[in-house]
């Protein structure tokens, strides 16, 4: 009888363990669903917006495609980009950039039917589908209400801020076959209308391939071009007005394309600050020109400023100030001979943290000057909450100085505006003696521009400063211009 009940709680006693592990198998099965399903979504659904991923677009674009191949139909895509959104995230955070992200998903879905597909592929980017919708009148309608849907400034963290894009249309079956060429020539679009402002739309068009594709290989090019060494520094001297001595240069960024040869800075600067790699070059020619500038005083025995200027995005450096401080102690340079020269419309971009920021450089010492002043903002409350040492007038003004009643009425109140408030002035892009001396009656303190020198390589400069005298900065009319070796 014993036997028999220890018999009967053994086997109960099992059958409890069984149920128990069969509810954990069930508990890990449904935790292995709940993965799967997760995963699943992150791979077709943006993980920040809720909206479909590129993956999944490409397959809702793949199956409208072969509907309206069916039907003889058309249908068009859309690609749309932010502009400023990684300026927004290095200064604001990146949580009010997904903030952002958010609203403004949320405000282009409000401009589309129902039948239609928003997608975010990533970044600042967002891809539409418009099936059955091919006609140029009916796409204008929807890119104009997307741009009239951010019209109104987005309210994120009790801040105000104004958002804006651009956007790049193409049409089945005139720009593509199929998903991918309609999606590249949609971005290509985009691009191009990029170029053109904001808040514009543009229809492809086979040219944009062409166009694309050059941009794609400059983007390539710069992105090695810092390791191969290609980017390299000319120097324009500075000259003191009253002593015609050379007080100071500038540092001008250049780079040699392996192919392509020179190419302008114009042409390649804006498109290292759309991919990011400003930054580490803006370092790079800060280091450089400031060890530069430390040979040349060692050489000549004599103090020399050296000008550089700060891109937007690296004056938005949480580091700027540690990296000027750590440059400066490495290469053994004083801070009061670095001048760090910045547009007007830097500086109105963000004032608490550029206060902070040039409130720090200005204790170290450094100088801070406003390059091509009068051709941004024209607010001048920030000449009096930012210390600034120096305003520099455009060589737009210069050019036409002694002709242009206009011209000559902007550069006489700058530099008496510059006065009043202790700042010193300099004109940039100064060429014959007529604009010289004109300059020198308005009471300008400095000149830069062909008449004194053209921009020099290094060792071209060194001779220029201290021409077979071992020494010393001699007044520009006592300089040996003409063995120089001049490269524009």
């Amino acid at each position: 009888m014993g036997d028999g009940s220890r018999t009967k709680e053994a086997l109960l006693a099992e059958l409890a363990a069984l149920r128990r592990r069969v509810t954990e198998l069930e508990a890990v099965k449904r935790e292995y669903e709940w993965v799967e399903e997760e995963l699943t979504k992150a791979h077709y659904y943006d993980p920040l917006t809720g909206l479909p991923s590129s993956t999944l677009f490409f397959n809702h674009l793949s199956q409208a495609v072969a509907l309206a191949r069916r039907n003889g139909r058309q249908l068009a895509v859309l690609f749309f980009s932010l502009d400023r959104l990684r300026l927004i995230n290095d200064n604001l955070g990146h949580q009010t950039g997904d903030l952002i992200l958010r609203e403004v998903a949320r405000r282009v879905a409000a401009c589309l039917r129902e039948s239609d597909v928003l997608a975010r592929p990533g970044r600042n980017e967002f891809m539409i589908l418009l099936p059955e919708t091919g006609r140029a009148e009916d796409v204008v309608l929807v890119a104009e209400r997307i741009f009239a849907a951010l019209d109104d400034p987005l309210v994120v963290q009790g801040q105000e801020l104004v958002v804006t894009g651009n956007l790049g249309v193409s049409v089945y079956p005139n720009d593509g076959a199929s998903a991918g060429p309609l999606i590249r020539h949609a971005y290509a679009a985009m691009c191009r209308a990029r170029d053109e402002g904001c808040d514009t739309y543009r229809f492809y068009s086979p040219r944009l391939n062409e166009r694309a594709f050059s941009r794609l290989m400059m983007e390539n090019s710069l992105r090695i071009a810092l390791q191969r060494e290609e980017f390299f520094l000319y120097y324009q001297p500075q000259m003191d007005v009253a002593s015609g001595r050379i007080v100071g240069v500038e540092a001008l960024l250049r780079w040699r394309h392996p192919e392509l040869g020179p190419v302008s800075p114009a042409e390649f600067v804006p498109i290292m600050e759309d991919i990011g790699l400003i930054v580490p070059l803006s370092e790079w020619v800060l280091r450089t020109a400031c060890a530069r500038n430390r040979a040349f005083q060692e050489a000549t025995a004599t103090p020399l400023r050296m000008a550089v200027n700060l891109s937007p995005r690296q004056l938005y450096q949480p580091d700027l100030v540690h990296i000027v401080r750590r440059v400066l102690e490495e290469t053994g340079l004083e801070p009061h001979c670095l001048e760090l020269e910045l547009t007007e419309g830097a500086l109105a971009r963000n004032v608490t943290t550029t206060t902070a920021t040039l409130g720090a450089l200005d204790n170290m010492g450094v100088k801070i000057a406003i390059d091509d002043f009068g051709m941004g903002y024209s607010s001048l409350s920030y000449l009096r909450h930012f210390p600034i040492d120096k305003l520099k007038i455009d060589k737009t003004f210069i050019d036409s100085i002694t002709t242009d009643h206009n011209n000559a009425a902007i550069s006489r109140t700058i530099i008496a505006l510059a006065h009043s408030l202790r700042l010193d002035v300099i004109a940039e892009g100064v060429e014959t003696e007529e604009q010289l001396e004109y300059l020198r009656a308005l009471g300008c303190n400095e000149v830069q521009g062909y008449l004194i020198s053209h921009p020099v390589c290094a060792d071209d400069l060194l001779r220029f400063l201290a021409p077979d005298t071992g020494g010393g900065l001699l007044p520009v009319a006592e300089r040996p211009l003409d063995t120089l070796d001049i490269q524009s």
